[in-house]
Protein backbone atom coordinates (compact mmCIF):
# COMPACT_ATOMS: atom_id res chain seq x y z
CA UNK A 1 0.00 0.00 0.00
CA UNK A 2 2.82 2.43 0.86
CA UNK A 3 4.61 1.89 -2.46
CA UNK A 4 1.38 2.42 -4.42
CA UNK A 5 0.65 5.60 -2.49
CA UNK A 6 4.15 6.97 -3.13
CA UNK A 7 3.84 6.22 -6.85
CA UNK A 8 0.51 8.05 -7.00
CA UNK A 9 2.05 11.01 -5.22
CA UNK A 10 4.79 11.21 -7.85
CA UNK A 11 2.48 11.24 -10.85
CA UNK A 12 -0.58 13.02 -9.46
CA UNK A 13 -1.16 16.76 -9.81
CA UNK A 14 -0.77 19.05 -6.77
CA UNK A 15 -3.26 18.46 -3.94
CA UNK A 16 -6.36 20.62 -3.77
CA UNK A 17 -7.31 22.66 -0.72
CA UNK A 18 -9.50 21.37 2.07
CA UNK A 19 -13.22 22.16 1.68
CA UNK A 20 -15.24 24.74 3.57
CA UNK A 21 -18.91 24.52 4.59
CA UNK A 22 -21.77 26.86 5.49
CA UNK A 23 -24.21 25.85 8.22
CA UNK A 24 -27.73 26.06 6.75
CA UNK A 25 -29.47 23.98 9.41
CA UNK A 26 -32.04 26.71 9.94
CA UNK A 27 -33.46 25.84 6.49
CA UNK A 28 -34.56 22.37 7.63
CA UNK A 29 -37.84 21.57 9.38
CA UNK A 30 -37.11 20.83 13.03
CA UNK A 31 -36.62 17.19 13.93
CA UNK A 32 -34.87 15.86 17.01
CA UNK A 33 -34.06 12.16 17.33
CA UNK A 34 -35.21 11.46 20.87
CA UNK A 35 -36.43 8.78 23.24
CA UNK A 36 -35.34 6.55 26.09
CA UNK A 37 -32.73 3.81 26.18
CA UNK A 38 -34.11 2.11 23.05
CA UNK A 39 -33.09 5.22 21.11
CA UNK A 40 -29.57 5.54 22.47
CA UNK A 41 -28.69 3.92 19.13
CA UNK A 42 -30.18 4.65 15.69
CA UNK A 43 -31.04 8.02 14.26
CA UNK A 44 -30.38 7.07 10.66
CA UNK A 45 -31.10 9.10 7.52
CA UNK A 46 -32.31 7.79 4.16
CA UNK A 47 -31.54 10.00 1.13
CA UNK A 48 -33.29 9.48 -2.22
CA UNK A 49 -34.91 11.37 -5.09
CA UNK A 50 -38.60 10.86 -4.36
CA UNK A 51 -40.06 13.08 -7.12
CA UNK A 52 -37.65 12.50 -10.01
CA UNK A 53 -36.35 16.08 -10.12
CA UNK A 54 -32.70 15.01 -9.55
CA UNK A 55 -32.63 16.81 -6.18
CA UNK A 56 -31.90 14.51 -3.20
CA UNK A 57 -34.68 14.34 -0.59
CA UNK A 58 -34.44 13.15 3.02
CA UNK A 59 -36.30 10.68 5.23
CA UNK A 60 -35.20 11.20 8.85
CA UNK A 61 -35.98 8.86 11.74
CA UNK A 62 -37.30 10.55 14.87
CA UNK A 63 -37.12 7.93 17.61
CA UNK A 64 -40.14 8.50 19.84
CA UNK A 65 -41.11 11.45 17.61
CA UNK A 66 -42.68 10.89 14.17
CA UNK A 67 -40.20 10.41 11.32
CA UNK A 68 -40.12 13.16 8.67
CA UNK A 69 -39.97 13.22 4.89
CA UNK A 70 -38.19 16.41 3.80
CA UNK A 71 -38.43 17.46 0.14
CA UNK A 72 -35.53 19.31 -1.43
CA UNK A 73 -36.85 22.26 -3.45
CA UNK A 74 -33.40 23.43 -4.59
CA UNK A 75 -31.06 26.17 -3.37
CA UNK A 76 -31.14 24.57 0.10
CA UNK A 77 -34.85 25.23 0.52
CA UNK A 78 -36.69 22.29 2.09
CA UNK A 79 -40.34 21.39 2.65
CA UNK A 80 -41.79 19.15 5.36
CA UNK A 81 -43.98 16.63 3.49
CA UNK A 82 -46.90 14.54 4.68
CA UNK A 83 -46.02 10.89 5.17
CA UNK A 84 -47.70 8.02 7.08
CA UNK A 85 -46.96 8.69 10.74
CA UNK A 86 -44.26 6.37 12.05
CA UNK A 87 -42.90 6.62 15.57
CA UNK A 88 -40.25 4.40 17.07
CA UNK A 89 -38.12 4.61 13.90
CA UNK A 90 -34.39 3.98 14.35
CA UNK A 91 -33.46 4.38 10.67
CA UNK A 92 -34.42 3.75 7.04
CA UNK A 93 -32.99 2.69 3.67
CA UNK A 94 -34.25 3.47 0.12
CA UNK A 95 -34.94 0.38 -2.02
CA UNK A 96 -37.11 -0.40 -5.07
CA UNK A 97 -38.76 -3.57 -3.79
CA UNK A 98 -41.30 -4.05 -6.59
CA UNK A 99 -39.14 -2.79 -9.49
CA UNK A 100 -41.67 -0.16 -10.55
CA UNK A 101 -38.98 2.49 -10.95
CA UNK A 102 -40.12 4.37 -7.82
CA UNK A 103 -38.06 4.00 -4.66
CA UNK A 104 -39.65 2.62 -1.52
CA UNK A 105 -38.43 2.95 2.08
CA UNK A 106 -37.68 0.14 4.51
CA UNK A 107 -38.09 1.71 7.96
CA UNK A 108 -36.37 0.12 10.96
CA UNK A 109 -38.21 0.45 14.27
CA UNK A 110 -38.34 -0.49 17.90
CA UNK A 111 -41.31 -2.76 17.19
CA UNK A 112 -42.67 -3.95 13.86
CA UNK A 113 -40.68 -2.60 10.92
CA UNK A 114 -42.59 -0.72 8.22
CA UNK A 115 -42.35 -0.49 4.45
CA UNK A 116 -43.44 2.71 2.74
CA UNK A 117 -44.28 2.24 -0.94
CA UNK A 118 -43.26 5.12 -3.17
CA UNK A 119 -46.09 6.51 -5.27
CA UNK A 120 -44.12 9.26 -7.01
CA UNK A 121 -44.08 12.99 -6.35
CA UNK A 122 -42.72 12.35 -2.83
CA UNK A 123 -45.85 10.51 -1.67
CA UNK A 124 -45.74 7.21 0.18
CA UNK A 125 -48.30 4.72 1.48
CA UNK A 126 -47.84 2.24 4.30
CA UNK A 127 -47.41 -1.09 2.47
CA UNK A 128 -45.91 -3.60 4.92
CA UNK A 129 -48.79 -6.04 4.42
CA UNK A 130 -48.97 -5.29 0.70
CA UNK A 131 -45.40 -6.56 0.28
CA UNK A 132 -46.11 -9.59 2.46
CA UNK A 133 -43.59 -8.75 5.16
CA UNK A 134 -43.72 -11.15 8.13
CA UNK A 135 -44.80 -9.64 11.45
CA UNK A 136 -42.05 -8.93 13.97
CA UNK A 137 -41.69 -7.08 17.24
CA UNK A 138 -37.91 -6.73 17.44
CA UNK A 139 -35.65 -3.75 18.04
CA UNK A 140 -34.15 -3.38 14.57
CA UNK A 141 -30.95 -1.42 14.09
CA UNK A 142 -29.28 -2.65 10.86
CA UNK A 143 -30.30 -3.38 7.26
CA UNK A 144 -28.88 -4.42 3.91
CA UNK A 145 -30.29 -5.97 0.74
CA UNK A 146 -29.21 -7.77 -2.42
CA UNK A 147 -30.74 -9.57 -5.39
CA UNK A 148 -29.96 -13.26 -5.85
CA UNK A 149 -29.62 -14.57 -9.41
CA UNK A 150 -33.04 -15.05 -11.05
CA UNK A 151 -34.78 -13.70 -7.93
CA UNK A 152 -37.99 -11.73 -8.41
CA UNK A 153 -37.27 -9.59 -5.37
CA UNK A 154 -34.53 -8.53 -2.99
CA UNK A 155 -33.22 -10.61 -0.12
CA UNK A 156 -33.17 -8.35 2.92
CA UNK A 157 -31.11 -8.83 6.08
CA UNK A 158 -32.29 -7.18 9.28
CA UNK A 159 -30.10 -6.79 12.33
CA UNK A 160 -31.95 -6.89 15.63
CA UNK A 161 -30.40 -5.44 18.77
CA UNK A 162 -31.28 -6.35 22.38
CA UNK A 163 -34.22 -8.69 23.05
CA UNK A 164 -36.48 -6.41 25.09
CA UNK A 165 -38.51 -9.39 26.29
CA UNK A 166 -35.56 -11.18 27.87
CA UNK A 167 -36.12 -10.99 31.65
CA UNK A 168 -32.37 -11.25 32.23
CA UNK A 169 -31.53 -8.44 29.77
CA UNK A 170 -30.31 -6.14 28.54
CA UNK A 171 -26.78 -7.52 29.01
CA UNK A 172 -26.05 -10.74 27.10
CA UNK A 173 -29.56 -10.57 25.65
CA UNK A 174 -28.90 -10.08 21.93
CA UNK A 175 -31.92 -10.83 19.73
CA UNK A 176 -31.87 -13.05 16.64
CA UNK A 177 -31.19 -11.47 13.24
CA UNK A 178 -33.54 -12.08 10.31
CA UNK A 179 -33.22 -12.84 6.61
CA UNK A 180 -36.29 -11.97 4.53
CA UNK A 181 -36.37 -14.27 1.50
CA UNK A 182 -38.62 -13.45 -1.47
CA UNK A 183 -41.35 -15.97 -2.30
CA UNK A 184 -43.88 -16.07 -5.14
CA UNK A 185 -46.03 -13.89 -2.93
CA UNK A 186 -44.50 -11.99 -0.06
CA UNK A 187 -41.49 -12.91 2.06
CA UNK A 188 -40.36 -15.70 4.34
CA UNK A 189 -38.50 -14.85 7.55
CA UNK A 190 -35.49 -17.04 8.38
CA UNK A 191 -33.39 -16.71 11.54
CA UNK A 192 -29.77 -15.67 11.06
CA UNK A 193 -27.71 -16.92 14.00
CA UNK A 194 -25.57 -16.50 16.00
CA UNK A 195 -26.39 -12.84 16.58
CA UNK A 196 -24.40 -10.37 18.67
CA UNK A 197 -26.38 -7.10 18.67
CA UNK A 198 -25.52 -5.60 15.25
CA UNK A 199 -25.61 -1.89 14.54
CA UNK A 200 -24.64 -2.15 10.86
CA UNK A 201 -24.80 -4.67 8.00
CA UNK A 202 -23.45 -4.55 4.46
CA UNK A 203 -23.87 -7.02 1.59
CA UNK A 204 -21.00 -6.50 -0.88
CA UNK A 205 -18.05 -8.17 -2.55
CA UNK A 206 -15.33 -9.00 -0.03
CA UNK A 207 -11.57 -9.16 -0.52
CA UNK A 208 -11.99 -12.60 -2.13
CA UNK A 209 -14.35 -11.14 -4.71
CA UNK A 210 -17.27 -13.12 -3.27
CA UNK A 211 -20.66 -11.75 -2.23
CA UNK A 212 -20.72 -11.60 1.54
CA UNK A 213 -22.79 -10.18 4.37
CA UNK A 214 -20.64 -8.22 6.81
CA UNK A 215 -22.17 -7.74 10.27
CA UNK A 216 -20.70 -5.26 12.76
CA UNK A 217 -21.71 -5.96 16.36
CA UNK A 218 -21.88 -3.91 19.55
CA UNK A 219 -19.64 -5.57 22.14
CA UNK A 220 -21.47 -3.69 24.91
CA UNK A 221 -24.15 -6.38 24.84
CA UNK A 222 -22.06 -9.28 23.49
CA UNK A 223 -22.89 -12.78 24.56
CA UNK A 224 -19.73 -14.62 25.50
CA UNK A 225 -17.54 -15.14 22.45
CA UNK A 226 -19.21 -12.52 20.26
CA UNK A 227 -17.26 -10.88 17.43
CA UNK A 228 -17.50 -9.23 14.01
CA UNK A 229 -19.09 -11.58 11.45
CA UNK A 230 -18.88 -12.28 7.71
CA UNK A 231 -21.41 -14.58 6.03
CA UNK A 232 -20.61 -16.11 2.63
CA UNK A 233 -23.95 -15.53 0.90
CA UNK A 234 -23.60 -18.27 -1.70
CA UNK A 235 -22.39 -20.92 0.74
CA UNK A 236 -24.63 -19.67 3.58
CA UNK A 237 -21.93 -20.06 6.22
CA UNK A 238 -19.99 -17.72 8.48
CA UNK A 239 -16.28 -17.36 7.72
CA UNK A 240 -13.71 -18.27 10.37
CA UNK A 241 -9.96 -18.34 10.97
CA UNK A 242 -9.44 -21.02 8.32
CA UNK A 243 -10.88 -18.57 5.77
CA UNK A 244 -8.51 -15.85 6.95
CA UNK A 245 -11.27 -14.23 9.03
CA UNK A 246 -9.83 -13.70 12.54
CA UNK A 247 -12.08 -13.01 15.49
CA UNK A 248 -12.20 -9.27 16.11
CA UNK A 249 -14.35 -7.86 18.93
CA UNK A 250 -15.19 -4.16 19.12
CA UNK A 251 -18.16 -1.93 19.87
CA UNK A 252 -19.18 -2.07 16.21
CA UNK A 253 -21.54 0.74 15.16
CA UNK A 254 -21.09 1.67 11.50
CA UNK A 255 -19.60 0.33 8.27
CA UNK A 256 -18.14 2.30 5.35
CA UNK A 257 -16.65 0.57 2.30
CA UNK A 258 -14.52 2.01 -0.55
CA UNK A 259 -11.46 1.08 -2.59
CA UNK A 260 -8.68 3.40 -1.38
CA UNK A 261 -5.67 1.90 -3.18
CA UNK A 262 -6.90 1.50 -6.77
CA UNK A 263 -6.65 -2.30 -6.77
CA UNK A 264 -10.41 -2.84 -7.14
CA UNK A 265 -10.81 -4.23 -3.61
CA UNK A 266 -12.81 -2.33 -1.01
CA UNK A 267 -11.21 -1.22 2.22
CA UNK A 268 -13.64 -1.23 5.16
CA UNK A 269 -14.06 1.31 7.94
CA UNK A 270 -15.62 0.14 11.22
CA UNK A 271 -16.70 2.76 13.76
CA UNK A 272 -16.61 1.96 17.43
CA UNK A 273 -16.24 3.32 20.95
CA UNK A 274 -12.56 4.24 21.03
CA UNK A 275 -10.65 3.24 17.92
CA UNK A 276 -12.22 3.57 14.49
CA UNK A 277 -10.75 0.57 12.65
CA UNK A 278 -9.81 0.77 8.96
CA UNK A 279 -9.18 -2.63 7.38
CA UNK A 280 -7.16 -2.95 4.17
CA UNK A 281 -8.18 -5.67 1.72
CA UNK A 282 -5.38 -7.93 0.54
CA UNK A 283 -4.87 -9.74 -2.75
CA UNK A 284 -4.93 -13.00 -0.75
CA UNK A 285 -8.55 -12.36 0.22
CA UNK A 286 -7.88 -11.33 3.83
CA UNK A 287 -7.96 -8.05 5.74
CA UNK A 288 -5.40 -6.29 7.92
CA UNK A 289 -5.81 -3.35 10.23
CA UNK A 290 -4.32 -0.06 9.01
CA UNK A 291 -1.18 1.25 10.63
CA UNK A 292 -1.81 3.77 13.38
CA UNK A 293 0.00 6.55 11.52
CA UNK A 294 -2.52 6.52 8.64
CA UNK A 295 -4.64 8.96 10.69
CA UNK A 296 -8.02 7.17 10.65
CA UNK A 297 -8.26 5.78 14.18
CA UNK A 298 -9.74 9.06 15.49
CA UNK A 299 -9.90 7.60 18.97
CA UNK A 300 -10.18 10.86 20.94
CA UNK A 301 -11.80 14.28 20.36
CA UNK A 302 -9.73 16.53 18.10
CA UNK A 303 -11.06 19.67 19.84
CA UNK A 304 -11.14 20.64 23.51
CA UNK A 305 -9.40 19.03 26.47
CA UNK A 306 -11.63 15.98 26.99
CA UNK A 307 -9.14 13.13 26.79
CA UNK A 308 -11.71 10.36 27.08
CA UNK A 309 -12.30 8.05 24.09
CA UNK A 310 -14.60 9.04 21.22
CA UNK A 311 -17.78 7.23 20.15
CA UNK A 312 -18.13 6.75 16.38
CA UNK A 313 -21.44 6.10 14.62
CA UNK A 314 -22.15 6.68 10.91
CA UNK A 315 -19.09 6.58 8.66
CA UNK A 316 -19.03 7.41 4.95
CA UNK A 317 -16.38 7.83 2.27
CA UNK A 318 -16.76 10.66 -0.21
CA UNK A 319 -14.50 12.96 -2.21
CA UNK A 320 -15.13 16.28 -0.51
CA UNK A 321 -12.73 18.37 -2.64
CA UNK A 322 -12.96 16.35 -5.89
CA UNK A 323 -9.24 15.54 -5.96
CA UNK A 324 -9.96 11.88 -6.87
CA UNK A 325 -8.95 10.73 -3.37
CA UNK A 326 -11.86 9.50 -1.18
CA UNK A 327 -12.13 11.28 2.17
CA UNK A 328 -13.91 10.05 5.31
CA UNK A 329 -16.64 11.58 7.48
CA UNK A 330 -17.43 10.10 10.91
CA UNK A 331 -20.44 11.14 13.02
CA UNK A 332 -19.46 11.18 16.69
CA UNK A 333 -21.37 11.49 19.96
CA UNK A 334 -21.73 10.06 23.45
CA UNK A 335 -24.35 7.31 23.79
CA UNK A 336 -26.07 9.65 26.24
CA UNK A 337 -24.28 10.34 29.52
CA UNK A 338 -21.70 7.53 29.46
CA UNK A 339 -19.01 8.83 31.87
CA UNK A 340 -16.15 6.74 30.47
CA UNK A 341 -16.51 8.35 27.01
CA UNK A 342 -16.00 11.92 25.78
CA UNK A 343 -19.05 14.17 26.17
CA UNK A 344 -18.08 16.94 23.72
CA UNK A 345 -17.14 14.68 20.83
CA UNK A 346 -16.79 16.58 17.51
CA UNK A 347 -17.48 14.91 14.18
CA UNK A 348 -14.49 14.03 12.00
CA UNK A 349 -13.69 15.07 8.44
CA UNK A 350 -10.59 13.10 7.50
CA UNK A 351 -9.09 14.35 4.23
CA UNK A 352 -6.89 11.94 2.31
CA UNK A 353 -3.50 12.98 0.95
CA UNK A 354 -1.82 11.49 -2.12
CA UNK A 355 0.39 9.36 0.15
CA UNK A 356 -2.69 7.63 1.58
CA UNK A 357 -2.49 9.41 4.95
CA UNK A 358 -5.57 11.21 6.33
CA UNK A 359 -5.60 14.48 8.27
CA UNK A 360 -8.32 16.04 10.39
CA UNK A 361 -10.08 19.02 8.79
CA UNK A 362 -13.52 19.20 10.44
CA UNK A 363 -12.87 22.25 12.63
CA UNK A 364 -11.37 24.35 9.85
CA UNK A 365 -14.10 23.23 7.45
CA UNK A 366 -16.90 24.16 9.87
CA UNK A 367 -18.20 20.61 10.48
CA UNK A 368 -16.98 19.94 14.02
CA UNK A 369 -20.35 19.98 15.78
CA UNK A 370 -20.29 18.52 19.29
CA UNK A 371 -23.89 17.35 19.53
CA UNK A 372 -24.59 13.62 20.04
CA UNK A 373 -24.44 12.84 16.32
CA UNK A 374 -25.74 9.53 14.96
CA UNK A 375 -26.72 9.26 11.28
CA UNK A 376 -25.29 11.25 8.39
CA UNK A 377 -24.99 11.42 4.60
CA UNK A 378 -22.58 12.98 2.11
CA UNK A 379 -24.81 14.22 -0.71
CA UNK A 380 -24.76 16.94 -3.38
CA UNK A 381 -27.99 18.67 -2.36
CA UNK A 382 -27.69 21.64 -4.74
CA UNK A 383 -26.24 19.75 -7.75
CA UNK A 384 -23.12 21.90 -8.01
CA UNK A 385 -20.77 18.91 -8.10
CA UNK A 386 -19.64 19.28 -4.46
CA UNK A 387 -20.70 16.92 -1.68
CA UNK A 388 -22.63 18.54 1.16
CA UNK A 389 -23.23 17.06 4.62
CA UNK A 390 -26.36 16.28 6.64
CA UNK A 391 -26.21 14.98 10.22
CA UNK A 392 -28.86 13.72 12.64
CA UNK A 393 -28.38 14.14 16.38
CA UNK A 394 -29.77 12.58 19.52
CA UNK A 395 -31.59 15.21 21.59
CA UNK A 396 -30.61 17.98 19.15
CA UNK A 397 -31.96 19.18 15.76
CA UNK A 398 -30.87 17.97 12.32
CA UNK A 399 -27.89 19.80 10.82
CA UNK A 400 -27.10 20.45 7.14
CA UNK A 401 -23.97 22.04 5.70
CA UNK A 402 -23.47 23.39 2.17
CA UNK A 403 -20.07 22.80 0.58
CA UNK A 404 -18.94 26.35 -0.29
CA UNK A 405 -15.45 25.45 -1.52
CA UNK A 406 -13.97 27.24 -4.50
CA UNK A 407 -11.52 26.03 -7.14
CA UNK A 408 -12.12 22.36 -6.40
CA UNK A 409 -11.49 19.52 -8.84
CA UNK A 410 -13.73 18.17 -11.57
CA UNK A 411 -16.31 15.46 -10.97
CA UNK A 412 -18.75 13.01 -12.50
CA UNK A 413 -21.81 11.16 -11.21
CA UNK A 414 -22.91 7.75 -12.48
CA UNK A 415 -26.51 6.50 -12.26
CA UNK A 416 -27.31 2.90 -13.19
CA UNK A 417 -30.49 1.28 -14.45
CA UNK A 418 -31.41 -2.08 -15.92
CA UNK A 419 -34.52 -4.07 -16.73
CA UNK A 420 -35.89 -6.81 -14.50
CA UNK A 421 -36.48 -6.98 -10.75
CA UNK A 422 -33.16 -5.35 -9.79
CA UNK A 423 -33.91 -2.03 -11.48
CA UNK A 424 -31.10 -0.07 -9.81
CA UNK A 425 -28.45 -2.72 -10.57
CA UNK A 426 -27.58 -3.25 -6.91
CA UNK A 427 -24.40 -5.30 -6.78
CA UNK A 428 -22.83 -3.62 -9.80
CA UNK A 429 -19.27 -2.25 -9.60
CA UNK A 430 -18.50 1.15 -11.16
CA UNK A 431 -14.90 1.87 -12.18
CA UNK A 432 -13.78 5.34 -13.25
CA UNK A 433 -10.38 5.76 -14.90
CA UNK A 434 -8.57 9.02 -15.57
CA UNK A 435 -4.95 9.88 -16.39
CA UNK A 436 -3.92 9.78 -12.75
CA UNK A 437 -6.39 7.58 -10.87
CA UNK A 438 -8.47 4.42 -10.91
CA UNK A 439 -11.51 4.51 -8.63
CA UNK A 440 -14.15 1.88 -7.95
CA UNK A 441 -17.43 2.02 -6.04
CA UNK A 442 -19.66 -0.94 -5.27
CA UNK A 443 -23.31 -0.03 -5.82
CA UNK A 444 -24.88 -1.39 -2.63
CA UNK A 445 -27.72 -0.92 -0.16
CA UNK A 446 -26.66 -1.06 3.49
CA UNK A 447 -23.80 -0.05 5.74
CA UNK A 448 -23.59 3.29 7.51
CA UNK A 449 -25.41 3.50 10.82
CA UNK A 450 -29.16 2.86 10.41
CA UNK A 451 -29.37 4.76 7.14
CA UNK A 452 -28.03 5.13 3.61
CA UNK A 453 -28.63 6.69 0.20
CA UNK A 454 -29.67 5.39 -3.20
CA UNK A 455 -28.55 8.03 -5.68
CA UNK A 456 -26.10 8.44 -8.56
CA UNK A 457 -22.56 7.67 -7.39
CA UNK A 458 -20.20 10.65 -7.12
CA UNK A 459 -16.53 10.58 -8.21
CA UNK A 460 -14.00 13.39 -7.96
CA UNK A 461 -11.71 13.63 -10.99
CA UNK A 462 -9.04 16.13 -9.93
CA UNK A 463 -7.89 18.12 -12.97
CA UNK A 464 -8.97 15.45 -15.48
CA UNK A 465 -11.47 16.69 -18.04
CA UNK A 466 -12.75 13.30 -19.14
CA UNK A 467 -13.14 9.85 -17.69
CA UNK A 468 -13.55 6.31 -18.89
CA UNK A 469 -16.40 4.60 -17.01
CA UNK A 470 -16.70 0.82 -16.74
CA UNK A 471 -19.73 -0.93 -15.26
CA UNK A 472 -19.55 -4.56 -14.16
CA UNK A 473 -23.22 -5.46 -14.00
CA UNK A 474 -24.65 -7.95 -11.49
CA UNK A 475 -24.95 -10.64 -14.20
CA UNK A 476 -21.20 -10.46 -14.91
CA UNK A 477 -21.36 -8.48 -18.16
CA UNK A 478 -19.39 -5.26 -18.64
CA UNK A 479 -19.98 -2.02 -20.50
CA UNK A 480 -17.72 0.98 -20.93
CA UNK A 481 -17.92 4.49 -22.33
CA UNK A 482 -16.06 7.80 -22.27
CA UNK A 483 -17.62 10.87 -20.67
CA UNK A 484 -16.73 14.51 -20.15
CA UNK A 485 -16.06 15.79 -16.65
CA UNK A 486 -18.65 17.72 -14.66
CA UNK A 487 -21.58 15.73 -16.00
CA UNK A 488 -24.33 13.52 -14.60
CA UNK A 489 -24.14 10.22 -16.46
CA UNK A 490 -26.98 7.71 -16.68
CA UNK A 491 -26.02 4.27 -17.94
CA UNK A 492 -28.68 1.74 -18.88
CA UNK A 493 -27.64 -1.89 -19.25
CA UNK A 494 -27.93 -2.96 -22.91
Amino acid sequence: MKRLSILIALVAPPALCDPTFEDLSQNLPELIYSGGWTHFVGGGLAVLDCNNDALPDIFASGGERPAKLIRNDGQFIFTDMEVPQITGATGAYPIDIDADGILDLFVLRVGPNKVLKGQGNCTFTEATDHFGMPENDAWSTAFTAWWATDSEGPTMAIGNYVDRKDPDGPFEACDTNTLLLPKTEGYQAVALEPAFCPLSMLASLDARGRKTLRISNDRHYYVEGGFEQMLDIEEQRFLNEKDGWPKVSLWGMGIASRDLTGDGLDEVMLTSMGDQVLQFAGADGTYRAANYDIGTYAQRPHLGDDGRPSTGWHAEFGDMNNDALPDLFIAKGNVDQMPSMAMKDPNNLLMQHADGVFHEAAAKAGLATTERSRGAALVDFDLDGLLDVIVSNRRAPLEIYRNTSENMGNWITVDLQQSGPNRNAIGAVITVKTDHHIQTIQHTIGGGHAGGQLLARHFGLGDSTQAKVFVDWPDGSRTQADFQANSNVKITKP
